[in-house]
């Protein structure tokens, strides 16, 4: 018997290197839907800007048209905001054309921001923007500051004014506690998808074009406060949900809302006032389910009167994945519990039902457990949820079935700082740690799976000065008093073989495993 007994087969080689290809995979793959949701963010950010850019046209044309009328008194306040668009302009094509970098950088020369093709690309991004040899992401957060602060000297309302520092802030970001501070261009665009990272600057230039707008805004108020009242009308669809599944229905609300810019209404939510004058609710979506709100505008009204609107709503939170996985690899193993994650976005845990063909599958708190039942046959998982009074069937995934692989054979001792360690062969192994183990273990423990086998029997072969082997029968899973006796005669050099080793797993299948080669120290 030789040394060479302990190789790996070309199959099992096979096998390990299909592990690491696959956790890896797991660990990298970016899902295509939250691909597709920055790509629907980013066409919505698109028409906004488009809307707010007419508005600002609007209210610049206003000013013209003014100045036409009375130049002693439009003039100023003209020159003023031909600045703002000349300042807003000239960031904003800045912004457009780091946009039009990073798309080429990740599809070649004839990349089209408006269909890129590797959306999901990490490395674009960052080296545009963040690469010390152009430090163009620094630049960005430079020209983003002075732009805040000559529209902040141009807002007289105080409460717009920090609006706008909010909204185009570039402070220093904790992303986590290990890592320290990043800056705001470290925090925006490292290790960022291609698509997200030019969804993050159609965003910023959003930011832009509404800074741009308040400057505007404020400076045809300042023209005449007492002649000139400017009230926003505009149209709003409010959907129930955003997230519509096939099969359910998509429900909306079509509304023209009419904001006094000089006098807002105070809110009250579930009797509590809000604590800002612009109508915004949050709050901490901390568990999963359907949540109902109601409460009151109060406008004051010309004579002095207050009139109370009533309003009321709800909101779904769902967990933020939607996926059928299994837990340990894309594949099942029979005989074992494998662990499942099943979700359906925008429908409660308790409305979501699971099937399994080849085995059975239960539900374990938020988990499930597929218990497969034959080897080499595919296992068929079907989810069905309840939408709209009525259950619908809305996924159905196939996975391969496999018998576990076989595991490894080891001696457990414990080092010289009493760590508890495996001997798997090959290499010296003091003669005092053999002689204080108990006998031999088995399993897998690849980091992937980690599962125990029970050693039914083993035998260990020594040879004599002849060349003779002389196997030895073991005591079930530990070493019987004449292997022992045969260690203690072994002299520095030596080794001995483990061979027929026998263990069953939880599979409850008997294997026949490896030997394992002992060389005595």
């Amino acid at each position: 018997m030789s040394a060479n007994n302990t190789r790996l087969s070309p199959r099992q080689k096979m096998i390990n290197l299909m592990y690491i290809v696959l956790t890896a995979m797991l660990a990298l793959n970016v899902s295509s839907d939250v691909l597709d949701g920055f790509t629907q963010v980013e066409d919505g950010l698109n028409r906004s800007n488009d809307n707010v850019e007419q508005r600002n046209n609007a209210i610049l044309a206003t000013l013209k048209a003014f100045n036409e009328q009375n130049p002693g008194k439009g003039q100023v306040w003209l020159d003023k905001a031909i600045e703002v668009r000349k300042a807003t302009d000239k960031i904003y094509n800045l912004v457009d054309s780091f946009k039009v970098a990073i798309v080429k950088k990740a599809d070649g020369e004839n990349g089209d921001v408006n269909n890129i093709i590797s959306r999901d690309d990490l490395e674009a991004a960052s080296v545009i923007m963040l690469a010390p040899t152009n430090r163009n992401g620094e630049k960005l957060r430079h020209q983003i500051d002075y732009y805040r602060e000559f529209i902040a000297k141009l807002m007289t309302d105080t409460v717009k004014r920090e609006n706008i520092e909010r909204v185009l802030a570039t402070k220093p970001t904790r992303r986590d506690e290990s890592l320290g501070v990043s800056t705001w261009e470290e925090s925006t665009f490292d290790n960022k998808p291609v698509v997200a990272a030019v969804t993050l600057l159609t965003k910023l230039q959003n930011d832009i074009r509404y800074a741009e707008g308040e400057a505007l805004t404020t400076l045809l108020n300042n023209v005449d406060a007492h002649d000139v009242r400017v009230n926003e009308l505009n149209a709003f669809v409010i959907p129930q949900s955003k997230l519509v599944m096939r099969g359910s229905k998509y429900s909306a609300n079509i509304v023209l809302a009419a904001v006094d810019t000089t006098q807002r209404p105070i809110v009250y939510i579930n009797g509590n006032k809000l604590n800002n004058d612009r109508g915004l609710f949050e709050t901490i979506a901390g568990t999963t389910g359907t949540f109902d709100y109601s409460g009151y505008l109060e406008v004051p009204r010309g004579d002095g009167s207050i009139t109370k609107h009533p309003f009321s709503s709800s909101y779904t939170v769902i967990e933020p994945t939607a996926t059928i996985s299994a837990t340990m690899m894309n594949v099942l193993y029979a005989g074992i519990d494998n662990p499942m994650s099943i979700s359906v976005p925008g429908i409660p845990t308790n409305s979501v039902t699971a099937t399994m063909t080849n085995g059975s599958l239960t539900r374990s708190g938020d988990k499930w457990i597929a218990k497969p039942s034959q080897v080499g046959a595919d296992a068929t998982i079907t989810v069905s949820a309840e939408m709209d009074g009525r259950r619908q069937e809305v996924a159905s995934t196939k996975f391969r079935v496999r018998k576990l692989p076989d595991p490894t054979p080891f001696i457990t001792y414990k080092d010289s700082k009493g760590n508890t360690d495996r001997y798997r062969g090959g290499k010296p192994f003091a003669k005092t740690l053999l002689l204080q183990s108990p006998g031999i273990e088995a399993a897998i423990d690849d980091d992937l799976l980690n599962i125990s086998f029970t050693v039914i029997s083993f035998e260990t072969v020594f040879f004599d000065s002849m060349g003779n082997a002389i196997p030895e029968v073991s005591n079930g899973p530990k070493f019987s008093q004449r292997q022992k006796d045969s260690f203690r005669r072994l002299s520095r050099g030596k080794r001995f073989y483990i061979s027929r080793v026998k263990a069953k797993g939880p599979d409850g299948i008997t294997r026949d495993l490896a030997p394992l080669e002992v060389i005595v120290n």
